[in-house]
Formats: C-alpha cells, structure tokens, sequence
C-alpha cells in the first residue's frame, strides 16, 4: 500500500508530506483545490510522463516520491529480474530537473522510467474518470477476466512466445521476398556465372596474353635483331668472340714478363665470358622465335574475350571478373537455399504455434472457468448499486489467428431493464451506469487482490442518494482487501472512509499553494456539512454529518 507521500516544487505544491493508512481513504475538497495535481504527481511516482510546465519554481528540481508496503505482493521477481535491492517497504522516486531531464529512482537506485512504469503498475491502480472508456475497449475486458482467472503467469509465458512466434513470422515473411525476388533474377545469375565459368579465366592471365601478344607481332624483328647479334658476336670469321680468344692467347704470353699484362688478361678473359654466353642466349632467342600468325590469333581472340568481359561488366581486370564470378556464384548458392532456410523457419514456426495453442488453450478454459463469477459478481454489485434488474453477460469469441492475449476475445454485454437485450456497454450505458459498471469490475480486481492500492477520482460521478450510500458502502468492502483512495464530492460516500483528508488551497503573500491535511474528528463533521449544505452549513447540517458518520 502507499505509506506515505512527498512532493516538492509541483505545480501549486511547494512541498507536502503526507501519509495514509490502509482501509477506505477519502479525499475531499473544493473544485480547483488541487486534487487533480495531486494525482499527477502520483502518476509521476509511477511512470507517467511528464514535462517542465509541472516545475512550480523553475529554477529548482520536482520531486515526487512515494514509498510503498509491498511485503504481500510476490515482487521478489520483479527486483531480482532488473538487478534491484527488494525491500518491503520499496521508496518510488521520481525528479524533473530545470533543464527538462527526468530522472527515476527504485530504492535510491537509478532505474528508467520504463522499469519504474513496470513497477508501478503492480503496485497502484489509478481510475481517472476518463478510464470509464477503457470499460468499452475488449482488450481492457479480457485484462479483467485474466485478473480473476488468475492467468498471470500464462500470459506471461504465452506472450514471450508470441514475441518470438511474430519475430519469425516476419523473418519468414521477408526471407519469401527475398526468395521470390532471388529467383526471378537466378536465370540472369546463372547466365552470367555460365559465361564467366566457360571462359576458364586465370589470375593474372591479361598481362600474360599482352606480352606474348607483343612478341609474336614482333617476331620478325626479333629474329633478325638477335639473329645479327649472333652472327656478329659468333659465326663471322672476324667476329667478336674470335678476336677476343686471339687477344687473350697474345695477352697469355705477356702475363710471365708484365703484371699488368696479366690484370689486362684477366679482364679480356672476363669480357669473353659474358659475350659468350651474350651469344649463346641471342642464338637461342633467336632460333626459337617464329613468325606464327595462327598463335597470334588465338591469343588475340582470348585478348578480345577477356576485354569484351570487363566491358560488360565494367570491370578492368581479370581478378575483378573472378571476384564477379564468385559473387554471382555465392548468390546462386543463396538462392537455391532460401528454400532450406524457409523450410527450417517454417518448422521452428510450427513448433512455437503449437504452444501458443496450448498456453491459449489453458488460457481459455481459466477464461470459461470464472465467466460465471465475474457474472454474478458485477450483477450483484449493480443490484446494491440501484440498477434492480441489471443483467451482464461475458461474451466469447474465437480468433482466427494469434493474438497478444492468446486465441479469445471478449465482450461485457450490458442491461439495466427488463425488456432490454444485451448489448455491448458502449451501446447502452449511460454516464451514471458506465460509472457503476466500473465499480463493479473494479471490485473484481480487489478480490483478486492483485494491488497493493487503487484510487478512484470521482468515480461517483452520475450517481447521488440512496446509490451514493451503497457506492460508499461497496468502497469500504473493497478497502478491506486492498488500499483505496477515494476522491469524491458526494457526503454519502466520504463519510463512508475510515480515513478522511482535505485538499485545499491558500495564499501566502503574493502566492497560491496547494496542501493536504488529515482531519480529525470535528473537522471531519464540519467537511461533511460543508459538502451538504456548502460554506455556510447550519446545525441541521453538523447534526446530518455526524448521524452519516455513525
């Protein structure tokens, strides 16, 4: 339950500190009191959004931080879960700086304000008069009937499953485009591959083909360049080697009588050597290069083969159409195997469908369980509430596909009259009924007692006599089992509270602050006269409240 509540620099709240009890807490106080704020700064605590229009100085930080007992609620989990120190009384805190930045804090420990949401929604329950709406909505209608039949933990396991079941559903979904878009392009792939594989490319080979091509188209000149190098150097009857082996049989004599007849010996025998061996590699080229307009041909042909290839593919290299062709090999791999993928997808898809069907199932029969119960209960909440002849029906029906909430869907059907059908709330409820019916199935959450605390803002509305007393009659029933707090302007129900509190507003200086006290015996009969006769309330009407107080 909400122990206690501080506030500081919020809207008309400079700073408060308040606590309450459990049991029926009622809030009263004049309309633009400041009820209204205090609520948002509630919502503040537990993860609403906020901005920086709630600073009241907006020089200085809001805070709003609630502290909650929350021994009996199995929230172990939940800490261990987000890595968080669990307390039994667990302190909520929420800051908005002067800069805009929100800040959010579990047990002092800085948390996001999703996981602050998250908590907060196990622990409060806060009923606006707009979330008489939500009555209408079937996802809030099947919410209620998980409540009471317990099926937390399902929803839990099933809706882990429905995340991955959707996942998949969607990888399968975009792996079948690709597939299908892949295997219009395979013909081209595949045309494309053929032509690069039968041309049996080599790395490097271009250059190769260049200089050979080079070579055969000169090969007439260089047969006689190194034909006549040859005859000069080998073949002529004064030719170079010939001179030179006369010379260094002359210079073989000398070396005995002058050294340096010897040094120039050596030198001349060096010179031979190499120009010997110039000979022979001039005769070898040259006796091996032919004219061979056949080969050119052909190398001309691979030459054009290959330039034709990198035009097409706007390439200029042979390693560049290697890389072309192993890509397009990789795709056609990819191709051909979107339908293995797709199958295996297929499969892990069918096996999550077949527990989704089970949870769903399991879901369904709880669901089916307590229709009855929430039937009767929400009837006979009504008949105390002044609709005698209420009736209220839970509606079923089947999906065709998995939804978040399994396989179920489910509709509040509502009469107030005898000779009325049974239609959907949003159809036949008035104000004053739509009221009522939220009552009625907020009960059916405090049974459950699934939260620590629910307040209700004005959730009399439409109502006032006879109704009003019941309403607050029911409201101190639910009290018993969980924490409420209960804003209201009817006297029937506010005298109904174990607890009562007043919002108000006063002025300091040149400022208007909003507060809240508890009040104590005589200042609660004088409240409740108040609300029956307004400012100015007679005798009559101390002597009323204090008869609705006993």
């Amino acid at each position: 339950m909400l122990k206690s509540l501080s506030i500081k620099n919020y809207a008309l709240i400079d700073s408060l500190n308040i606590g309450f009890s459990d049991d029926l807490n009622i809030l009263t106080g004049e309309t633009g009191a400041g009820k209204s704020i205090l609520l948002g700064a509630i919502g503040l605590i537990i993860g609403q959004r906020a901005d920086l229009s709630v600073l009241r100085d907006k020089s200085k930080k809001c805070t709003a931080e609630g502290a909650f007992e929350i021994i009996n609620y199995g929230l172990h989990g939940f800490f261990a879960e987000n890595e968080l120190d669990y307390e039994d009384v667990t302190i909520l805190r929420r800051e908005i700086t002067p800069a805009g930045k929100s800040r959010a804090f579990i047990n002092d420990t800085p948390v996001n304000v999703k996981i602050l949401h998250d908590l907060g929604l196990k622990l409060i329950d806060i009923h606006s008069q707009h979330q008489n709406l939500d009555l209408n909505e079937k996802n809030y209608q099947l919410r209620i009937v998980d409540l009471v039949a317990g099926n937390e933990d399902l929803l839990k396991q099933y809706r882990e499953v429905f995340r991955k079941y959707s996942q998949l559903q969607e990888v399968l979904n975009k792996t079948l485009l690709l597939s299908v878009k892949s295997k219009k392009d395979l013909d081209y792939f595949e045309f494309q591959f053929k032509q690069l594989e039968e041309a049996k490319l080599i790395e490097n080979e271009q250059d190769s083909l260049e200089i050979q091509l080079e070579k055969l188209t000169h090969a007439e000149e260089i047969k006689l360049v190194f034909g006549n190098a040859y005859q000069i150097l080998a073949e002529d009857d004064r030719s170079v080697l010939a001179i030179l082996k006369e010379n260094l049989n002359s210079m073989g004599k000398l070396r005995p009588v002058l050294p340096e007849a010897d040094q120039i010996f050596n030198r001349l025998e060096s010179v031979y050597i190499e120009m010997k061996d110039i000979a022979a590699e001039t005769s070898v080229i040259a006796d091996k290069t032919e004219n061979d307009p056949e080969k050119i041909e052909k190398v001309n042909q691979r030459l054009d083969l290959i330039y034709t290839l990198q035009q097409k593919h706007r390439v200029s290299s042979v390693n560049e159409l290697l890389q072309i062709q192993a890509d397009l090999n990789a795709k056609i791999d990819q191709v051909n195997s979107y339908d293995i993928e797709i199958e295996k997808i297929q499969k892990d898809i069918q096996i999550k469908k077949e527990v989704l069907t089970d949870l769903a199932a399991k879901m369904s029969k709880k669901r089916f369980s307590v229709s009855q119960q929430v039937e009767n209960k929400v009837i006979e909440v009504l008949q105390n509430l002044g609709i005698p002849n209420a009736a209220f029906k839970l509606k079923f029906e089947n999906l065709s596909d998995f939804s978040i909430s399994g396989l179920d869907e489910v509709s509040f059907m509502f009469s107030a009259n005898k000779s009325q059908e049974l239609q959907e709330i949003a159809k036949v409820a008035s104000g004053g009924e739509m009221s009522r019916l939220m009552l009625a199935v907020k009960t059916l959450i405090t049974d459950t007692k699934s939260l620590p605390t629910i307040i209700f803002d004005e959730i009399d509305t439409g109502v006032s006599g006879e109704v009003a007393v019941k309403m607050g009659i029911i409201l101190g029933q639910m009290a018993k089992t969980v924490q409420v707090l209960n804003i209201t302007h009817l006297p029937q129900i506010a005298a109904k509270g174990k607890h009562h509190y007043k919002v108000f507003k006063f002025d300091e200086a040149d400022q208007t602050y909003t507060s809240i006290r508890k009040l104590n015996e005589q200042e609660r009969i004088d409240e409740i006269a108040q609300m029956l006769s307004g400012e100015n309330f007679s005798q009559t009407s101390v002597a009323a409240a204090k008869e609705m107080l006993q």
